[in-house]
This record gives structure tokens, C-alpha cells and sequence, in this order.
């Protein structure tokens, strides 16, 4: 872990893969996500689960990027009723032994978009393209140690947090593996891949942060990355993200990400430069090979309309002469019909 300012600590326990008491604050988020990329079959997808049981709903998406271009995706907000198990909306994922193993399943509908980027009008995209039968088995296994956890006081207390501000109190992440099938309508797919998941909890507005580069990655079951670069909202980043490797992850101290656009504002190539803490550095290029475009809107109490963008990329990334797979994740703001990190330079 990055070393943490003095009178702080990070906490991280097995318990922690499973749901947590949500207290009182209205938009408390419990999230977990996965994601997997076939290298062999150009395939691959993710899947994110998000209680909101003060609002006695959850978030569910189920995104996957199939050989030819197409991505079959769902979204959904499911009613729940407290926060007992991370299942909702025929998304649902299991722990079978905690920081090692998890099972992901899903059944139910999902929109085949031959043209993802269409996804920028939701109500457009649904009404002009099929919804077809889709399922999802897939077995996770963690490869790597794991990344993150909760932030509390020296004395093990919680810190305090303005719910309106957050994004998560918690999070935390781990390369894997996983393997299984998905179908979408009457098209079967092993997947047999490399991924990377996490998990976060704690009050959360998508608006609490002004833009990020999330980039993670995988080139074989004993290398990868995540790269990340946070907008802090003054104009300026936080750099970090780690490379994991021999069996250890090294910590990213310097994180430069270099952009390629097209004329929607959507990445279509990246180039990286890392450094980390141990003194090692990797110049990584990404090509995005898929992408689709989702968002997420909220009325402040004043009436005020936010937007915020999320592109979602499937990458094949290279490193050196090793090629791999993973996610280019750009969320951003849109203040004035523009792309908050654009706008800032990044």
C-alpha cells in the first residue's frame, strides 16, 4: 500500500467482501465490480452491482464486447430491501472464499448494439436495437494480493466524511482470472481470461469527482496494471495506480496518459508512461478496440441539472513486446456540453 499520511492507516478484512451495515446517509453505495478480457477471442466484458439500500434500489450493469464490434449491455435499478446480499435485478455475485474466489451469474435481457456509440441516447438505442436473452457464469480467482481498503484514524475510527462530497469511504481492488460462458441471444461464448476487480462502499455521488483516467490491464496471469489519474478540481491530478508483478504489486508514484480523440470526444488510443515507487518505469500504448458511451444524471435540491460521461473502452494494450487486454475507463463532468478533463488538459 502507499504510504499514508501520519495519524491515518489502511484496514482491510476478509468481512469486507461482504455487505456492510449502510448507517444513515441517504446515498450510501455498496458496489462490486468485475471485469475480463479474453485475449485469444477478442472478447470480453464487465459487470457491476451497486446497492443503494437508503434509496431501496440497486444499480446493475452488465456490459460485454463481442468479436465482431458488438457490445450486448443492460442497466437496470432494481427495488431492493437492505443490504443482504450483492443479487438484484438477475445480477449476482458470490463469495465463495474471501480475497481468492467469487462467482458472477447473470440472467436476464440485454440490448445488442451493432453500433455501441448509439448508447449516447439511451431512449434511441433501446428503441432501435433487439433486446435479446443473455447469461453470464463466469469464475473468478484472484491472482494477485489485494489493493486498497478503508482509510481510518490511527485509533482505527472512521473518518468523517460530507456524504454530498464522496464518491466511497472504502475501495479496494485485485487482478484475476476467470473463466466460464456468456450467451447472448443464440450465441455462445467461453471466456477464458484475465480481469480485475473491486470493491467500494460508503456515500457516493458520481458528481463528487471532477474527471479520471482509469485504466486496468492485464498482459498474462503474472503482470498487469491500473493505471490512475484523478482530477483533483482545481485544475491539477493525482497520479498512482500500481503494476503487479512477481507475485507483488509495486505502487505508481508518476502516471502520465497521453490521449488520441475522435470528433464525439471519445478515446480511441492512448500512451502511457509509469514510474513507481521502486524505481522501475513502463511506456504502455493503448488502441481502444470497442467503446461505449453511458452517463449518469442527478437534480441537485437547488434544481441544478448534473451530467456526468462515462466511456467505456475495451483496450488492447502493449507494453514492450507483450500485448494485453483490459478497460480505458474516462469519466468526466459535462459542464457547458464539454468533457470536464478535456477542458482541463487531460
Amino acid at each position: 500500500m502507499a504510504k499514508m499520511a501520519e495519524g491515518f492507516k489502511t484496514r482491510l478484512a476478509p468481512e469486507d467482501e461482504y455487505p456492510h451495515d449502510p448507517g444513515e446517509a441517504k446515498n450510501y453505495n455498496e458496489s462490486m465490480y468485475f471485469n475480463v478480457f479474453d485475449p485469444a477471442k477478442n472478447t470480453g466484458g464487465w459487470f457491476r452491482i451497486g446497492n443503494r439500500p437508503n434509496e431501496n434500489y440497486a444499480e446493475i450493469s452488465v456490459c460485454l464486447y463481442l468479436p465482431d464490434g458488438r457490445v450486448a449491455f443492460t442497466f437496470g435499478r432494481p427495488a431492493i430491501e437492505g443490504n443482504r446480499e450483492m443479487a438484484a435485478g438477475g445480477l449476482r455475485i458470490e463469495v465463495v472464499e474471501p480475497f481468492k474466489r467469487l462467482k458472477v451469474s447473470f440472467s436476464g435481457k440485454a440490448l445488442l448494439l451493432a453500433r455501441p456509440h448509439e448508447m449516447a441516447d439511451p431512449k434511441k438505442a433501446y428503441r432501435e436495437n433487439p433486446s435479446v436473452p443473455c447469461t453470464v457464469e463466469l469464475d473468478y480467482e484472484g491472482v494477485s494480493p489485494m489493493y486498497g481498503g478503508e482509510t481510518v484514524k490511527a485509533d482505527g475510527s472512521s473518518l468523517d466524511i460530507d456524504p454530498e462530497k464522496s464518491f466511497a469511504k472504502a475501495h479496494y481492488e485485485q487482478h484475476c482470472a476467470a473463466k466460464g460462458v456468456v450467451t447472448v441471444g443464440d450465441e455462445r461464448f467461453e471466456i477464458s481470461g484475465f480481469g480485475l476487480r473491486d470493491k467500494s462502499w460508503g456515500p457516493r455521488h458520481w458528481q463528487a469527482i471532477d474527471w479520471y483516467r482509469w485504466c486496468p490491464m492485464n498482459f498474462g496471469r503474472d503482470f498487469g496494471m491500473m493505471l490512475s489519474v484523478i482530477g483533483d478540481g482545481k485544475g491539477g491530478a493525482r497520479q498512482g495506480g500500481m503494476v503487479f508483478r512477481d507475485g507483488i504489486y509495486d505502487l505508481i508514484e508518476e502516471c502520465v496518459i497521453d490521449t488520441d480523440w475522435d470528433a464525439n470526444g471519445y478515446q480511441t488510443a492512448l500512451r502511457a508512461r509509469v514510474k513507481t515507487v521502486a524505481g522501475k518505469s513502463y511506456e504502455v500504448t493503448g488502441k481502444v478496440v470497442s467503446l461505449i458511451p453511458l452517463r449518469n444524471r442527478r437534480k441537485t435540491p437547488d434544481g441544478q441539472e448534473l451530467q456526468t460521461r462515462i466511456t467505456e473502452g475495451m483496450t488492447e494494450y502493449r507494453c514492450g513486446d507483450l500485448v494485453g487486454y483490459g478497460l480505458s475507463e474516462y469519466l468526466d463532468q459535462i459542464v457547458d456540453g464539454a468533457p470536464s478533463g478535456r477542458t482541463a488538459g487531460y
